[in-house]
């Protein structure tokens, strides 16, 4: 009678842990759909803030600086800058505002509006396919 009750904790406990597992804070966020004009204007929008002068970010022309992390595979990531869990909510206000999430990160508030942050993040969350990024291909990130 123990051991089943023991068995059962165990069972419980496991179907407990693999379904905090399937979210965004433990393992690989979830998928994020958005329109293909969403992650176009998302491109731009990158390359107009000159994001790439920091970061290198595939698929954006001349965005290939080392100063701040590269934003490669930014859809596998547990966390944004170390610290938020990357869901959609908390990047978009991350881009938006990174100094009132962390005061005095390198990143500076460039005056993003919230529709601007939400197409940025469609650019981030999409899944290019490799071929398409700059006719070459590129790193997979799994």
């Amino acid at each position: 009678m123990k051991y089943n009750a023991i068995h059962l904790g165990f069972v419980v406990a496991m179907v407990f842990c693999l379904s905090a597992c399937s979210g965004a804070v433990n393992g690989v966020p979830e998928p994020r759909a958005s329109s293909d004009s969403s992650i176009a204007a998302g491109r731009r929008l990158i390359a107009s803030y000159g994001c790439g002068s920091c970061h290198s970010i595939p698929g954006i022309a001349g965005a290939d600086a080392m100063a701040a992390p590269p934003l490669n595979c930014f859809y596998e990531r547990t966390y944004i800058a170390g610290r938020l869990p990357n869901t959609w909510e908390n990047l978009t206000k991350w881009i938006q505002n990174p100094q009132q999430i962390e005061p005095g990160t390198a990143m500076p508030n460039l005056g993003i509006n919230e529709d601007e942050a939400h197409d940025i993040a469609a650019y981030l969350y999409h899944q290019p396919a490799p071929w398409r990024l700059n006719n070459r291909l590129e790193r997979k990130c799994s």
